[in-house]
């Protein structure tokens, strides 16, 4: 099995340089998590590293158990006061020791989550995210077998065969109904994106569409 800690600090060198070659006005631009900016992507994933639970649970009473909009909400207020640049800052200085919510998420879901927010800002960009292969290999495999509370992956995956052009991985199902692409395109469309979906061939592409 790979070492999902190591393949994260991987991840994470890769995102922080990315991150430092954006300019202000890319930071303000639409990300693809449907109403944030890039700048809202960046502080949730620094917020993520060290947010009390409590404070967590105490924002998600306010909005009457909503995680989705308590975490809309605190991400971005928290992007509201900070500058990209001390954003990344912070990410780099969080992400060798994650607190609270951080050490919360299995390692496994964590790169996850990391890599599919790399891709929303990268992909909304039109910028290459130059994932590593085995850190892309590893992301694809968690989201196609490992239930995530969060990211529905492993139900839009069931049944399909896919496979990553780029990279060589590929997850057996229906052979009449395969999905070809690159491996970031089929992370960021089985994490519920529909932006990469005109990237995908294949004739299970319509069944996986549907589960968008």
């Amino acid at each position: 099995m790979p070492d999902h800690n190591t393949l994260s600090r991987l991840q994470d060198d890769n995102f922080s340089a990315f991150a430092r070659a954006l300019t202000e006005e890319e930071w303000d631009r639409p990300s693809l998590c449907a109403g944030w900016t890039n700048k809202d992507v960046l502080a949730h994933l620094a917020l993520g590293l060290h947010l009390p639970l409590s404070r967590l649970l105490a924002a998600m009473a306010r909005h009457r158990g909503s995680f989705d909009a308590t975490n809309e909400d605190i991400s971005r207020r928290y992007a509201r006061h900070r500058t990209a640049s001390e954003l990344i800052d912070e990410f780099d200085r969080r992400r060798a020791r994650p607190r609270g919510i951080g050490r919360l998420l299995p390692a496994p879901l964590m790169l996850g989550d990391h890599v599919v927010h790399h891709l929303d800002i990268a992909l909304a960009l039109g910028r290459p995210a130059a994932l590593a292969r085995e850190v892309a290999e590893a992301v694809l495999t968690v989201e196609t077998t490992v239930p995530n509370p969060f990211v529905p992956a492993t139900a839009r995956a069931r049944g399909l065969t896919l496979r990553a052009a780029d990279t060589g991985w590929s997850r057996r199902g229906d052979p009449a109904l395969e999905v070809v692409g690159a491996a970031e395109h089929l992370i960021s469309v089985l994490a519920g994106r529909a932006h990469a979906l005109r990237h995908l061939d294949g004739a299970g592409t319509t069944a996986l569409a549907r589960r968008m």
